[in-house]
């Protein structure tokens, strides 16, 4: 029964976000409320789970909170500063360095920080909603990756350097190979998608981008929460209860994955775990790796964890932040990562050495 009850739970979280529009609109608190539903059908629910789960969204919140306090009382200035860059240098290539630069530096300022970053500076982009939004997906994809390569980066590659007991620069030597020409390819994505939108008119000039900001980026009937201390708040709060809510789905989780999961050869490991779309991919890290695999395995378990992480909106932290700035909705998102997700599985599926 508890392990029918999880693949109910999966499935409901799999499908609802994009069936129901009002579960869309508040995917924290249904994440939330499948997260608490799985950790007591799975018997993991107890204080030290809570307390974990109270503590562990601390740091990400309190860095979204403060940057975007930072930001805001800031705005003027990095608008204008923006805005003598388009002036001086083709978006196409500010979108290029911005998608490379934060992906590969995610790994030494973490992937956080990088998130919202991005988002400040794609609300300033110089075109319409819908264009900022492929951007934004093409760099969180760049981020989850880059922010891999040290374990300052992200939880997940600090718990495999620790479950691996390796040194600090491992994975960097393990998977740059893999992950850079990655950021790379992420980054020219993003520039080639900038030139075919301003070729074909969805672009605005910079000047009507930093004077018209509200008409460029929002739609009427999505409006985007503006900057505000209310919203820079609520928007922390609301990732807050998101990374929460994961905490409890991974802990929830850990019979189905125990069950069916570990024992697969890594072929199948790569694909199966394209779960983390939905789950926290630290806690399949932390489930899967084990310092007696060879690093081949190794390399399939974290690329297939990394890459399918940014096929949906809870796949990875910069995913979470900057969905909750730029008001991106389930369905929106996984249009655009999870076909872009799968292409880069396949691709990698070639390239891997299984």
């Amino acid at each position: 029964m508890v392990i029918i009850g999880l693949i109910v739970i999966l499935l409901l979280v799999l499908s609802l976000p994009f069936a129901i529009k009002k579960v869309e609109e508040n995917l924290e608190p249904f994440l939330f409320v499948m997260g608490i539903s799985a950790a007591l059908i799975s018997g993991k629910m107890n204080g030290e789970l809570a307390l974990e789960a109270v503590k562990e969204p601390i740091m990400i919140a309190a860095a979204v909170l403060i940057a975007g306090a930072a930001f805001f009382l800031l705005k003027d200035h990095f608008s204008k500063f923006m805005s003598r860059i388009f002036k001086k240098v083709p978006v196409a290539l500010v979108v290029f360095l911005v998608v490379l630069i934060l992906g590969l530096l995610s790994s030494v300022i973490t992937a956080i920080i990088a998130s919202i970053i991005l988002v400040e500076i794609i609300f300033q982009l110089p075109m319409q909603r819908q264009n900022k939004v492929v951007i934004c997906v093409l760099a969180c994809f760049s981020i989850g990756l880059g922010a891999t390569l040290t374990p300052i980066g992200e939880p997940l590659a600090t718990i495999a350097i620790s479950k691996l007991n390796q040194s600090f620069f491992y994975l960097f030597h393990l998977l740059g190979k893999y992950v850079i020409p990655a950021v790379v390819g992420f980054a020219l994505l993003a520039a080639m998608y900038t030139v075919k939108v301003t070729r074909s008119g969805g672009a605005t000039s910079a000047v009507a981008a930093t004077s018209d900001a509200s008409e460029t980026l929002i739609d009427i009937e999505d409006e985007i929460e503006q900057d505000t201390w209310k919203g820079i708040i609520i928007r922390a709060l609301k990732v807050y209860l998101f990374v929460m809510a994961l905490v409890f789905l991974g802990e929830g989780f850990e019979p189905l994955i125990e069950k069916y999961v570990l024992g697969l050869s890594p072929n199948l490991l790569y694909w199966v775990n394209m779960i983390s779309a939905v789950l926290d991919n630290a806690t399949l890290c932390a489930a899967e790796v084990s310092p007696s695999m060879p690093s081949l395995t190794v390399e399939a378990i974290l690329m297939g964890l990394l890459i399918s992480g940014g096929m949906l909106i809870p796949g990875n932290i910069p995913n979470i932040i900057s969905a909750s700035k730029l008001r991106i909705g389930s369905k929106e998102w996984a249009k655009i990562g999870v076909p872009l997700g799968l292409a880069v599985m396949v691709l990698f599926y070639i390239i891997l050495p299984f």
